[in-house]
């Protein structure tokens, strides 16, 4: 597999350890419209990309493969939704231009995050003021202005209770497999440690194995709440942080994907 890196902190740690193994790589500053330094590509159907969100146009527009891995909204599978923190059927969906008329302008806290898979904004508690004054923002754009991968006025936001979480865990799943892990937050603060609780591990197998096609690599991440363990939320393999992941089990699992195996999800 050759492996295409976006300049960038936690890419440096993976950098090190595919020279270590002797895997092809280059690290890029730009991976948008062009890459920068120029790619150079030996066989595009064994390319891998770790970058930011902006990189899956990139990807598409080449047909690398596996290139980068992309979801469908972790919030709309049906196996999962009675093991989400913040399942469909508690949640509000709406658009960045309706908060205006829908989302109150008062201090109630909310759990918001967008519904597909994207960095448009990353998960936050806000109170219905801040989210209003963010779509207020939005609307305040003229089109010309409105930028590609941020908040748009189309932009389709989850909004759920907030939950008091206990502890937090990423975990990367690659095949069907479990492959690595890191625990990131406990009770709301930075704690990051290559750990997880064996119960939380033995709930992320489970969550895998009941929904087998979601895709060939992703991260999950899950919590444990006074009412047990659920789903946070999943995210693209390609563009999430590291924290203290085994990143030669990643490697190593992701270079083992077979060429017809490796299709990004659709």
């Amino acid at each position: 597999m050759q492996w295409i890196l976006q300049d960038d902190k936690d890419n440096s740690a993976l950098a090190e350890i595919l020279d270590r193994m002797g895997i092809a790589y280059s690290v890029h500053t730009k991976l948008r419209e062009v890459a920068v330094p120029e790619l150079i590509i030996d066989d595009p159907d064994r390319v891998v990309v770790f970058g930011y969100y902006s990189a899956k146009a990139f990807v598409r527009e080449r047909g690398y493969k596996p290139g980068v891995f992309e979801l469908r909204p972790y919030v709309m599978e049906q196996a999962w939704q009675p093991f989400l923190l913040n399942p469909r059927n508690a949640a509000t969906f709406i658009k960045v231009r309706d908060i205006a008329d829908c989302v109150p302008d008062d201090g109630r806290q909310y759990f918001v995050r967008p519904v597909e898979d994207s960095k448009t904004m990353s998960g936050a508690v806000l109170s219905g003021t801040e989210i209003r004054a963010k779509a207020a923002a939005v609307m305040e754009l003229a089109p010309e202005r409105l930028v590609s991968g941020k908040l748009e006025p189309d932009t389709e936001l989850l909004l759920s209770v907030p939950v008091i979480i206990q502890k937090e865990w990423r975990v990367w799943v690659v095949s069907g497999v479990v492959v690595t892990w890191s625990l990131y937050k406990m009770a709301g603060k930075m704690v990051v440690r290559p750990e997880i609780d064996q119960d939380a591990l033995d709930f992320v197998r489970a969550m895998v194995e009941i929904n087998p096609g979601y895709s060939d690599a992703y991260v999950i991440d899950v919590c444990r709440t006074e009412e047990g363990l659920r789903i946070i939320e999943t995210n693209c393999i390609n563009a999430s942080g590291f924290y203290e992941a085994d990143l030669q089990r990643l490697i190593v699992a992701i270079e083992d994907l077979e060429p017809a195996v490796a299709q990004p999800c659709a």
